[in-house]
C-alpha cells in the first residue's frame, strides 16, 4: 500500500477504516467519492453570499436570485423601499437611489440586485458607482450586495451615459434572507427631489 498514489493511500490509511462489521473491511473509494459530494451541497446551499453573479441579468428569471425551489414573495408583503432621486437624466447625470424599510420598522436585509433600464426602450442603461459592499456588473447595468451582512440600507449611485437624456427605471430584487426576497421591484421617485 505504500506503493499507491498518495490520494488513494490517504483514504486507506487509518485504523478507523478497518473492520467496520464482521471483520469486514470498509469500502475506502465510498467515502472518497462522497466526500466531495458533501463538500459540493455546502457549497450550493451557501452560494452567492458576495452578491449575484453576472448572468443573473439572463437567467430564466431574470433579476431573480436562482436559490432553488425559492421564489418571490407577493409584491404587498413587500417591506422595502426603493427610491430614486429623479426618473429623467441628462448626459453624465447622477441619480442616488436608496433601499430600506418602510415606515419605522427596522426590518434588515441581506441582498440586492438592482439594473438601470431606458424607460422607453426597456435597455440596460448607464453605470453604478462601486462603493462600499456593492458589486458592479457593468454587462447589464447593474448593481449587488458584494457581502451577506444585516443591512438597514443602501445608498446607490447611478450615473446616466454621456451621450444620451431621457427617463430611467430602476428594478431587480432585495433578499431579506436566502429563501426569503422580493423580485420585480421597481422603484419610486423622491417627490421632493428636483427634476
Amino acid at each position: 500500500m505504500a506503493n499507491s498514489s498518495s490520494s488513494s493511500s490517504r483514504c486507506r490509511s487509518g485504523a478507523a477504516l478497518r473492520g467496520f462489521k464482521n471483520g469486514q473491511r470498509w469500502r475506502p473509494r465510498v467515502f472518497c467519492l462522497m466526500l466531495p459530494l458533501v463538500f459540493y451541497g455546502n457549497i450550493c446551499v451557501w452560494a452567492f453570499p458576495d452578491g449575484a453573479p453576472a448572468d443573473t441579468c439572463v437567467k430564466q428569471r431574470a433579476n431573480q436570485p436562482n436559490h432553488g425551489q425559492a421564489r418571490s414573495q407577493p409584491a404587498h408583503t413587500n417591506p422595502f423601499e426603493v427610491v430614486a432621486t429623479a426618473q429623467s437624466y441628462h448626459p453624465g447625470q447622477q441619480i442616488s437611489v436608496v433601499i430600506y424599510p418602510h415606515g419605522q420598522t427596522n426590518t434588515v436585509f441581506r441582498g440586492f440586485f438592482l439594473q438601470a433600464r431606458d424607460a422607453n426602450s426597456n435597455e440596460w442603461i448607464g453605470e453604478w458607482e462601486q462603493s462600499e459592499n456593492t458589486k458592479t456588473i457593468p454587462e447589464c447595468s447593474a448593481i449587488t450586495h458584494s457581502d451577506n451582512r444585516d443591512k438597514l440600507g443602501a445608498k446607490l449611485i447611478w450615473k446616466a451615459p454621456q451621450n444620451k437624456r431621457g427617463n430611467v427605471y430602476f428594478t431587480g430584487t432585495v433578499l431579506k434572507e436566502y429563501g426569503t426576497f422580493w423580485s420585480d421591484i421597481v422603484n419610486k421617485v423622491q417627490a421632493d427631489a428636483p427634476q
